[in-house]
């Protein structure tokens, strides 16, 4: 696995990489989280023939951080394209787990070219999460304790014995680092202004068939319900929904042996669409 810088539109981030040759998967990561969440899973992508980039969003991980940035769905997305076109990703499947699911899908809406497949794990912002979900998360994103950090990690799991200490150390010192505050302070606005009328289900229906899309979820999720997924599913003409069983809201982490195969095979079924 590669770890390297990279600048877009101003704002730098920390891109790891997968693979050397082959079509581009691109993993996008949840809120107060960052782009090494995704380490279980791209080597094994690049092994199987792909380049898989995963990287910290502005305002999180090792990426710049502070309250110039424009933390909206239509600002991630505009970014991730500056981003793509610097690393010469011309076309990819695009994922995108938690919050980042709402990201990959304006993303796949706003630069359809680009987008092989769309793959949602877990995903908020498909269709309306309503006031006291967005309550929720807008309390939580000005509580970064230590405590506070540990039992979010451990709730976001099926096995709570999976989160280390190490872990809640790492997201507890990043997460409090310098500009952090500032950043997290404008995405909840964000959930409290913007993100419902931003609800990505809508976009991707009135969308042309021109790309796969498939929706994977925990059937353990405490985060984001498997009610919510089915409501996604059925507001998206022809998408899928994949439940995978024992998992919270971290499939992809939690059960690689059972996530990398089924984001491997849809990538070669968008390749081949």
């Amino acid at each position: 696995m590669l770890v390297y810088p990279a600048q877009a539109a101003d704002t730098s981030t920390r891109i790891l990489q997968g693979g050397l040759k082959g079509p581009a998967i691109v993993l996008i990561h949840g809120l107060s989280s960052r782009a090494d969440r995704w380490v279980r899973n791209l080597d094994v992508l690049g092994a199987a023939g792909f380049r898989a980039y995963a990287m910290d969003l502005p305002g999180h991980g090792l990426a710049a951080k502070g309250g110039n940035f424009d933390y909206s769905a239509a600002g991630y997305s505009r970014w991730l394209e500056a981003l793509l076109e610097s690393e010469n990703i011309d076309r990819a499947v695009v994922v995108g787990t938690s919050f980042g699911g709402l990201i990959a899908a304006h993303y796949a809406c706003d630069f359809p070219a680009r987008v092989a497949g769309l793959m949602a794990v877990g995903a908020i912002g498909l269709v309306p999460a309503g006031l006291e979900r967005r309550q929720f998360t807008m309390q939580w994103l000005g509580e970064m304790s230590r405590d506070a950090v540990a039992a979010r990690m451990r709730r976001g799991v099926a096995d709570p014995a999976l989160i280390t200490e190490e872990l809640i150390e790492e997201d507890w010192r990043i997460n409090n680092s310098a500009g952090a505050a500032e950043a997290f302070a404008r995405l909840a606005d964000y959930y409290r202004d913007q993100i419902d009328d931003d609800a990505a289900a809508p976009r991707l229906a009135a969308r042309s068939p021109r790309f796969p899309v498939k929706l994977v979820w925990g059937a353990l999720d405490k985060s984001v319900s498997t009610d919510y997924a089915k409501a996604a599913r059925d507001q998206i003409p022809g998408a899928t929904l994949d439940f995978l069983d024992g998992c919270g809201h971290l499939p992809y982490w939690e059960d690689p042996e059972t996530f990398n195969p089924l984001l491997i095979d849809f990538a070669r079924h968008c390749l081949a669409a």
